[in-house]
């Protein structure tokens, strides 16, 4: 009866958190580079939660649920997140990227990037600033993050297109138990496989292993892993950050010994809950989260 209650006011809460709808944004208008169709599946899109003007801070982050290239965990990864970001007063931009088997690279970091062009080519309507425009990752979309992170360009200075002109570089970058190196035996292999097929390339497989992708501009980066994850070990995290620091960027890296993959903001978690605030410390010694 107890946990019947606590499921109830869970639900409750989160109807009321998304009392107004967010806007939802198709990121090609006119088909998305390789579509295999018209269907849902098919049409990559965004759901962007503007922050309420009264707490508004400027910033955005662009959120990518995990799901082992093949689904989207978009309750926990995806509207849980872009709620408690909102109430910092940072707007987030949820993206719904193409996933495999039916989609493989490059179609999910051609959508991402596509999401931070987006972003900040918006900037003026969504009252955000476009140099504080991050991105955000769990898991496989920790991968996918760290893939914007590590494979941005400048954007096509003379496209007829706005949003393609815009750098899809993030100005910084958030990695929650990310899976990073896709070479290496602590890979998650159903992550990998969605990705890239069966038998893939070896040098798109060191491409995409973006420890070794890692420069002196990969934006500024924050990490959260634990210890005990068994599907995507936390050498993902470590070797990344070790990159990190080998190249100069500035970064912050939290590993808790206890807890299991995919816990999102783990708020039944009395220590491991704890990791979200380490962020906004984090973000707020970088002063993404200052008023504008």
């Amino acid at each position: 009866m107890h946990r019947l209650l606590f499921c109830s006011f869970i639900l409750l809460h989160a109807a009321s958190l998304h009392a107004e709808s967010p806007e939802s944004v198709v990121l090609w208008p006119d088909g998305a580079p390789g579509a295999l169709g018209t269907d849902a599946a098919d049409v990559p899109s965004l759901l962007i939660y503007r922050a309420e003007e009264s707490k508004r801070s400027g910033c955005a982050v662009v959120v990518c649920p995990g799901g082992g290239y093949g689904g989207l965990a978009m309750d926990h990864e995806g509207y849980q997140i872009a709620d408690w970001y909102n109430s910092l007063g940072v707007t987030a931009v949820i993206v719904k990227y193409r996933l495999g088997p039916k989609y493989n690279h490059p179609a999910p970091l051609q959508d991402a990037s596509r999401a931070v062009r987006y972003t900040r080519a918006h900037a003026a309507d969504l009252q955000i600033d476009p140099n504080r425009i991050g991105i955000m990752g769990f898991s496989a979309g920790g991968h996918l993050a760290s893939t914007v992170s590590t494979h941005f360009d400048a954007g096509e200075k003379d496209s007829p297109d706005l949003i393609a002109r815009q750098s899809s570089r993030p100005d910084f970058a958030v990695l929650c138990y990310p899976v990073i190196s896709l070479k290496s035996a602590f890979t998650h292999g159903g992550s990998k496989r969605n990705l890239l097929g069966e038998n893939p390339d070896e040098d798109l497989v060191n491409s995409l292993s973006n420890e070794t992708q890692v420069t002196k501009d990969t934006p500024p980066t924050f990490i959260f892993h634990t210890h005990e994850d068994q599907a995507v070990p936390v050498m993902n995290a470590v070797v990344y950050y070790q990159a990190l620091v080998e190249n100069g960027v500035p970064s912050e890296m939290h590993i808790y010994q206890k807890g299991r993959h995919g816990v999102g903001l783990a708020f039944s978690d009395p220590i491991l809950k704890s990791w979200s605030g380490r962020l906004v410390d984090w973000l707020n010694s970088h002063e993404f989260l200052k008023a504008q």
